[in-house]
C-alpha cells in the first residue's frame, strides 16, 4: 500500500468517525473538510460517542498497528488528554490470527532448525493472536523418563517491521504537519509522541529482550534455592530454544485476574488476592525497580492450583513492556507516597522541588496550599474508597500548571498503578489500598536506606575512590582556583541558567564532599596498614574513627540532596 493511499484511506476513516475536529486549525483539517463530501456521513450512534470513544474506533478499524499505537498513547497521560487516555486503555489487542505454517516457517528460520528437531509437538492454530506476535502451543522433547514439557511459543507477525516502518513514516509526517502548524503544538509535542511509540515498538519486535524482562523478573520472585514466590509466577525462558523473532516460554495455566465468576468457581480468597496484588506492585517499584508495566487483567492471570485457594498467586505474562525509575525518581516517589499517607503537604511541594521536577523558583507555599487543594477533599472519605492513583494523577496534573516536568517513566508508573488498583477493586471492592500499601512501602524504605544498605553501598564504591584518589589534590586545586577567580558567578537572567547554576552548585558541594570523604579514606587505610590500625582512641584504633568521617562525608557526597 503506498504511503498517499495509506494516507487516504486514514483521512476517511478520521471523518468516517468524525475526529476531523481533533485537528482543529491545521491544514490537515482543511485538507479532511475538502474531503468531506466523499466520505460517508458518520451514523448516529458514532456522532453521539464521546472523541476519546470516537478515536478508539477509528484506531480498531485502521488495524493492529494502530491499535498498538492506542495502547501505548494510553500510558501517556501527560501528553493526551485524560478522557482521551482512559478510551484508549480500552482497546483490546485481538486481531486475526496469520498462517499457521507461515509461523512454523518462521519459527524455524529464527532457530536455525526444523520444527521436528526443536519440538515434540508444534500446534499450527495459535492460541491468542495480537497485533506484533501470536502464540502457539508446543512440546519440548522428553529428556529421559520424563514427560514432553508444555511451552507455548511467540511468533513475530511476517513483514511485520516493514509495517511499522512505514506507519511511523506517516506519523511522523503528520507530527511534523501539527508541530508547524497547531497552535497548541509545545503542550501536544506530537514528535515527541512519535518517538515514543517507536521506542516501544522497537522494543516489543526484539522477542529476545522480552526473554530478558521475564528473565530478569523471574530471578527477582524467585528465592536463592529456586523456589517461586508464593505471591507471583513469572514462567521460565526456554532460551535454547528462543531468538529475536520467536520467543519460547514455560506453559502455565490460569486464570484472568478480571473473570470474577471463575475466580469464585475456582474458591480463590479474593480478598487476600487484591491485597496480594497492590503489594507486589510496590515490590517491584520499590524493593527492585523493575515493574511490569502493561498489567492489565489480559496480562495477570491467578493461579488455578487448588493448593492455593487460601494463599492465591498471580501469574505475569507479556513482558515487552516493563518500567524502571532512576535512584532519585524512585527515592523522591517513595517519599511522595509517604508524604501523602502522612498528609503532610509541605513536604509533598518541597520533594517535588528537590526532584527537579519543577523549577525552583516556584514558591513553596503557593505549592503546598495547591497539593492541599488536591489532597484534602480525598481524606473525607473512607480510607478504602481513596486511590492513590487517583491522588497521584491530580497531583501531577496540578503540577503542571507551575511547570512540572516529568520522565515517561513516571507516567508509565503512574498508569501501571491505576491497572493495579482496578485490578485490585474489582476483586475486592471493599480494598483499603492505603492501609495494604503504607507499610510495605515503609519496611522497603526503611531497608533501602538502612545503614547497613548504605555501608555495602560505600563498600561496593570503594575501590573507585581509592583509584580516583591521586586526582583528589588536583580537582581541589582546580576548584578553589575557580572560587577565587569567581568564574561560577555567572550573571543568570534566564530561569535555565539559574537552574543550570544551582545545578553546578550541587555538583561543587558533592565534589568537595567526595574529595574530603575520600582523603579521609586513604588516610584511614594508610593508618590501617600499620601495626594495630595506628593510634587508639577510646580504644577504638584511629584508621576507624577516621574511616567512619570519611565514609560519611562520601555518603553526603552521594545522598540525593535539596535545592
Amino acid at each position: 500500500m503506498t504511503p498517499v493511499f495509506r494516507a487516504w484511506r486514514i483521512g476517511r476513516v478520521l471523518l468516517r468517525y468524525r475526529l476531523d475536529d481533533l485537528l482543529d486549525g491545521t491544514p490537515a483539517e482543511r485538507w479532511l473538510k475538502l474531503a468531506r463530501p466523499f466520505v460517508p456521513r458518520a451514523s448516529a450512534e458514532v456522532a453521539a460517542q464521546s472523541r476519546g470513544a470516537r478515536l478508539r474506533m477509528a484506531l480498531q478499524e485502521l488495524g493492529p498497528i494502530f491499535v498498538k499505537f492506542g495502547q501505548i498513547l494510553s500510558t501517556r497521560r501527560d501528553l493526551v488528554p485524560l478522557d482521551v487516555a482512559d478510551e484508549l486503555s480500552l482497546l483490546q489487542d485481538r486481531v486475526k490470527p496469520f498462517d499457521g505454517e507461515t509461523a512454523r516457517a518462521i519459527v524455524e528460520a529464527a532457530l536455525n532448525r526444523r520444527i521436528v528437531e526443536a519440538f515434540a509437538s508444534f500446534d499450527t492454530e495459535p492460541l491468542a493472536s495480537a497485533s506484533i506476535a501470536q502464540v502457539h502451543a508446543a512440546t519440548l522433547h522428553a529428556e529421559g523418563a520424563a514427560a514432553p514439557r508444555e511451552v507455548v511459543v511467540k511468533v513475530l507477525r511476517p513483514d511485520i517491521e516493514k509495517q511499522i516502518a512505514g506507519d511511523i513514516a506517516l506519523l511522523n509526517a503528520v507530527a511534523g504537519v501539527v508541530e508547524r502548524t497547531h497552535p497548541a503544538a509545545d503542550k501536544i509535542r506530537p514528535r515527541e509522541i512519535v518517538a515514543e511509540i517507536e521506542n516501544t515498538l522497537a522494543a516489543e519486535l526484539d522477542l529476545q529482550r522480552e526473554g530478558g524482562n521475564a528473565s530478569v523478573l523471574r530471578r527477582f520472585w524467585t528465592n536463592a534455592s529456586g523456589v517461586a514466590s508464593d505471591d507471583l509466577y513469572v514462567p521460565e525462558v526456554i532460551w535454547s530454544h528462543s531468538a529475536e523473532r520467536a520467543l519460547t516460554l514455560e506453559r502455565v495455566h490460569g486464570i484472568p485476574s478480571d473473570d470474577i465468576e471463575a475466580l469464585d468457581a475456582a474458591g480463590i480468597d479474593r480478598h487476600a488476592l487484591a491485597a496480594k496484588g497492590v503489594r507486589v506492585f510496590y515490590t517491584q517499584v520499590f524493593r527492585d525497580n523493575f515493574f511490569h508495566a502493561d498489567a492489565h487483567a489480559g496480562n495477570i492471570w491467578v493461579d488455578t492450583d487448588p493448593a492455593r485457594k487460601a494463599n492465591p498467586r498471580f501469574i505475569a505474562l507479556d513482558f515487552g513492556i516493563m518500567g524502571q525509575l532512576s535512584d532519585e525518581d524512585q527515592y523522591y516517589l517513595a517519599e511522595n507516597f509517604m508524604a501523602i499517607f502522612n498528609r503532610d503537604y509541605r513536604r509533598i511541594a518541597e520533594l517535588h522541588v528537590q526532584a527537579g521536577w519543577m523549577p525552583s523558583h516556584i514558591r513553596i507555599d503557593e505549592l503546598e496550599a495547591a497539593a492541599r487543594a488536591v489532597c484534602e477533599p480525598y481524606f473525607t472519605r473512607p480510607l478504602s474508597e481513596i486511590s492513590l492513583a487517583e491522588v497521584l494523577v491530580k497531583l501531577f496534573r496540578m503540577a503542571q500548571r507551575y511547570e512540572l516536568t516529568l520522565q515517561p517513566q513516571l507516567i508509565l508508573l503512574q498508569k501501571t498503578l491505576l491497572n493495579i488498583e482496578g485490578v485490585g477493586r474489582l476483586l475486592d471492592p471493599k480494598l483499603d489500598i492505603w492501609a495494604v500499601a503504607q507499610p510495605v512501602l515503609q519496611k522497603i524504605l526503611v531497608e533501602r536506606y538502612s545503614p547497613q544498605r548504605l555501608a555495602s553501598e560505600f563498600r561496593k564504591r570503594l575501590p573507585e575512590f581509592v583509584t580516583q584518589a591521586p586526582e583528589m589534590p588536583r580537582l581541589l586545586h582546580a576548584w578553589l582556583q575557580q572560587q577565587v577567580e569567581g568564574k561560577h558567578a555567572l550573571n543568570m537572567q534566564s530561569q535555565d541558567l539559574r537552574a543550570l547554576t544551582r545545578a553546578l552548585e550541587s555538583v561543587q558541594r558533592r565534589t568537595v564532599a567526595a574529595i574530603f570523604g575520600t582523603g579521609l579514606l586513604v588516610v584511614a587505610a594508610l593508618l590501617y596498614s600499620l601495626e594495630a590500625g595506628g593510634p587508639h582512641l577510646l580504644g577504638v584504633p584511629a584508621s576507624a574513627w577516621i574511616a567512619a568521617i570519611g565514609g560519611l562525608w562520601a555518603l553526603r557526597a552521594a545522598w540525593p540532596r535539596r535545592s
